[in-house]
């Protein structure tokens, strides 16, 4: 058997050392994943928080336009689902859509002026106007009253953008605004 080469030995003994590198880097894969910081949520998922709705309303009344309220508490992952839909239709709003975005926290005692005036709180506010589940999307009019019906929940998630247009529109119409 001389002059033929043993491939057990030669196969073996080319691989293991590479097998061994593959290994070593691979082992260092969950500490350099450990050590990336945390994701941060994306600035354009946020929707400005409510702070004086009758300041809001006297924009709305002058502009002919809706308010949009998102209602929405901490730790609601749906909640936040919706925020990723409503938040570029807000951002659009810049560009000139029309539409009031605002956000209350059922949960939030961060203050707020209601519609009417009255120094209150997000909670106090949500509870005043019934909005007990989350998320929910209801338009108003400058009056504050509610136009339509409101978007409870996220329903079928690929057709809520369409949900959210069509309320938007019928507020607007609603409002007397022209597109």
């Amino acid at each position: 058997m001389l002059g033929m080469l043993d491939f057990r030995r030669t196969a073996a003994s080319g691989f293991a050392p590479m097998v061994r590198k593959v290994a070593a880097i691979l082992a260092c894969v969950p500490m350099a994943l450990s050590a990336a910081p945390p994701m941060q949520p994306k600035a354009m998922e946020t929707l400005p928080q409510a702070t004086n709705l009758a300041r809001d309303a006297a924009t709305m009344r002058e502009k002919r336009m809706p308010m949009l309220v998102l209602y929405s508490q901490h730790g609601c992952h749906f909640c936040a689902t919706a925020r990723s839909y409503l938040a570029p239709m807000a951002a659009a709003e810049i560009r000139g859509r029309h539409v009031l975005f605002r956000q209350i926290d059922i949960d939030s005692d961060a203050g707020l002026v209601d519609f009417s005036g009255t120094q209150s709180s997000h909670r106090a506010v949500a509870k005043a106007q019934k909005a007990s589940f989350t998320p929910t999307v209801r338009l108003f009019d400058a009056d504050g009253r509610a136009i339509g019906e409101d978007i409870v929940g996220l329903r079928l998630e690929d057709f809520y953008g369409l949900y959210v247009d069509n309320a938007i529109a019928q507020a607007r119409r609603h409002m007397g605004a022209s597109d």
